[in-house]
C-alpha cells in the first residue's frame, strides 16, 4: 500500500486549463493520486517529504511514439537517412532480432524513459515478428515501474496478414483482458496508398478488438494522401487515432485529420534529420489539430522529451521566420510559446491516449505522475525566471531529480530506484554481439557508416584557381 509523499516549496507548472504557475507551492500525494496543492500544507504523519525548493514540479511527460525495441542499437544510425533506416530494419537486418533482443531494447528504453521524466511511453513496437517477440516486449515493459502502451506491429508482414492471424488475435485478446492502468494496447501499422486498400483488414481487426490505431502518415515517399483518404472515407479514423509525423500532406488530408478528432504525434528531431518532411507543427496549428510529442527511435536520436520540446519550438519558429522573410516581412511576435510546447509534451500526450481526465497535468484528483526538475550541482539549473521557457530551453536530463509514477517514487535524487542497470547492460551487450556476429564485421561497419555523397564547391569568381602568391606582373 502506497503512503503519502509531499513535494515541498517548488514552482508548480500545473499545465491545467489556465496554465497556472504556482510559486513556493506543495503537492501532496496519497496513494496513486494528487490530493492537495497549496503552500505549507499539513500532511499525514509519516509522509515522505521531498524538498522541491528552487526546482520545478511538472506533470510526467508522455511520449506517443517510440520504437523501443531499437534502443539496443543506440546511435548506430546517427548518419542514416530514412531510406537507409528502411533498408536496414525493414529489408535486411530487422528480421535478425530475436525475442530476447526485443526484450533487451524495451527494457533499456523503458528505464531510459523513466530516468528522463517520461512517465508514459507508447512502444511503437513494429518488430514483433511473432507473438513470442510480443510476449518478450510485454515482459520488459511490465518489469519497469513506468506507464506504457504496447502498440503492436510487424514490419516483416503486411498488416492485413499479421492482424488477422490466429496467433495475433489470441495475443491481443490476452492483452486486452490483462490491460490495466499501467499497460494499454494499440495496433501500429501504416497505409501505403495501394488502391486495393489491403490495410482495410487491419482496421477491421482493430475495430473488432476495440483498440486504437497509430499510423505513420505524410512520410515523403512512403505514406501519402491516399493513406488518409481511403481509411477516412471508410470511417476507420476517430478521436483515438494517432497520426505520426504528418509532414507531407495536402490541405485536404489535414482537414480530414482535423475532422476525425485524432491527434498528430510530432517527432521533430526525426523529421529534421531523416527526411519525412519539414516538422509539421507550423502547419498543424492552422488546422487546429491536437499535437503530442515523440522521440521516434534511439537508433538516431536522444530518448528524452526535453530534446523534443526544444527541437519542436525551434523548428516551428524557424519556419515562421522563413515564410515571413520570403514575403519581405519579419516576425515581431512569436505565435508558438514555450508553455504550449510543454503542454504538448504532457497534456497533449494524455489527450492522444484518451487519458486527459487523469494524466497530463498537476491537479487534485489526477494520477500522481510527477517530475521534479532540480539540480543544485548544475549551473544551468538556476535562476528559474520563466518556468515554461526554462523547461524547454534550459532543462536537461540531469535536472530530473525525482520522478513519481502512479504515486510511487521511481527516481530519487537523480538515481533510479531499484533499477538493475547491470542486468540491462548484459542483455544489451548480448543483443549487440548477436547482431554483429550475424551480420559480420564488414556489413556491421558499412551499415553504421553509409557512403558520403560527393559535393562540388560552387565556383567563386573572387578566387584565382592558379593563384601562387605572386603579385601581378611578377
Amino acid at each position: 500500500m502506497l503512503g503519502s509523499v509531499v513535494l515541498r516549496s517548488g514552482t508548480v507548472l500545473t499545465v491545467d486549463a489556465t496554465h497556472r504557475v504556482l510559486a513556493d507551492t506543495d503537492v501532496l500525494v496519497t496513494g496513486d493520486r494528487i490530493v492537495e496543492i497549496g503552500p505549507k500544507l499539513r500532511v499525514p504523519e509519516g509522509t515522505r517529504e521531498i524538498d522541491a525548493s528552487g526546482g520545478i514540479v511538472m506533470p510526467g511527460m508522455i511520449d506517443t511514439h517510440r520504437h523501443m525495441w531499437q534502443t539496443a542499437m543506440r546511435g548506430y544510425g546517427a548518419d542514416w537517412t530514412l531510406t537507409q533506416y528502411f533498408v536496414w530494419y525493414y529489408l535486411e537486418s530487422g528480421r535478425h532480432f530475436r525475442p530476447e533482443d526485443v526484450h533487451a531494447g524495451n527494457l533499456l528504453a523503458a528505464l531510459e524513459a523513466v530516468d528522463a521524466g517520461v512517465t508514459t511511453c507508447v512502444d511503437w513496437s513494429h518488430g514483433l515478428q511473432t507473438t513470442g517477440h510480443a510476449d518478450a516486449a510485454v515482459d520488459a515493459l511490465r518489469s519497469v515501474p513506468g506507464r506504457f502502451v504496447l502498440a503492436y506491429g510487424n514490419i516483416q508482414q503486411g498488416p492485413w496478414e499479421w492482424s488477422t492471424s490466429p496467433d495475433f488475435q489470441a495475443f491481443a485478446r490476452r492483452q486486452i483482458d490483462a490491460a490495466d492502468d499501467m499497460l494499454a494496447f494499440q495496433m501500429a501499422f501504416d497505409v501505403t496508398g495501394d488502391p486495393a486498400f489491403p490495410e482495410r483488414a487491419a482496421f477491421e481487426a482493430a475495430r473488432e478488438l476495440g483498440v486504437p490505431v497509430t499510423t505513420h502518415v505524410g512520410v515523403w515517399g512512403a505514406t501519402n494522401d491516399e493513406g488518409i483518404r481511403m481509411p477516412h472515407e471508410a470511417g476507420f479514423f476517430d478521436e483515438t487515432t494517432t497520426f505520426v509525423h504528418a509532414t507531407t500532406l495536402t490541405a485536404d488530408s489535414y482537414q480530414r485529420i482535423a475532422a476525425t478528432g485524432g491527434s498528430v504525434s510530432a517527432a521533430t528531431e526525426s523529421e529534421q534529420s531523416a527526411g519525412q518532411g519539414y516538422p509539421p507543427t507550423w502547419g498543424l496549428r492552422a488546422y487546429g489539430i491536437p499535437v503530442s510529442l515523440s522521440m521516434d527511435t534511439s537508433v538516431w536520436w536522444s530518448g528524452d522529451l526535453f530534446s523534443a520540446m526544444r527541437a519542436t519550438l525551434s523548428a516551428d519558429r524557424s519556419r515562421d521566420h522563413l515564410e515571413s522573410h520570403g514575403k519581405g516581412n519579419t516576425v515581431t511576435n512569436h505565435a508558438l510559446r514555450a508553455e504550449q510546447v510543454v503542454e504538448w509534451a504532457t497534456l497533449g500526450g494524455a489527450k492522444a491516449l484518451g487519458r486527459e481526465s487523469d494524466l497530463g497535468s498537476v491537479e487534485v484528483g489526477k494520477k500522481a505522475d510527477l517530475v521534479l526538475l532540480k539540480n543544485e550541482h548544475s549551473p544551468a539549473a538556476f535562476p528559474v525566471l520563466n518556468p515554461y521557457g526554462h523547461v524547454v530551453y534550459q532543462a536537461q536530463r540531469d535536472h530530473v531529480h525525482t520522478v513519481l509514477v502512479n504515486g510511487r517514487v521511481v527516481k530519487s535524487e537523480h538515481r533510479l530506484v531499484d533499477a538493475d542497470l547491470a542486468d540491462a547492460r548484459r542483455r544489451i551487450e548480448a543483443t549487440v554481439e548477436h547482431l554483429r556476429s550475424t551480420l559480420g564485421d564488414e556489413a556491421w561497419e558499412k551499415g553504421m557508416h553509409p557512403d558520403i555523397p560527393e559535393a562540388a564547391l560552387v565556383e567563386n569568381p573572387y578566387q584565382y584557381s592558379d593563384y601562387d602568391g605572386a603579385m601581378p606582373g611578377q
